[in-house]
């Protein structure tokens, strides 16, 4: 059950922090679908990564 609620934190965390990014230079004119998806697949990937490493990191000090 504590792995889902850190999904659902950290993607609004990564979303949040990523709005001060710039990324329309990174993308053509009128691509404006592709872009979002990207933006939204980079931060899943993002908010997976900080997800597993918060999850384990505190699961190997409860074991020690």
């Amino acid at each position: 059950m504590l792995k889902p609620v850190l999904y659902v934190f950290t993607m609004i965390f990564t979303i949040w922090a990523m709005e001060g990014m710039n990324l329309n230079k990174f993308f053509k004119q009128n691509r404006v679908y592709q872009a979002r998806i990207v933006y939204l697949m980079i931060a899943i990937c993002i908010s997976y990564l900080v997800t597993n490493f918060i999850y384990d990191f505190f699961i190997s000090f409860r074991i020690l």
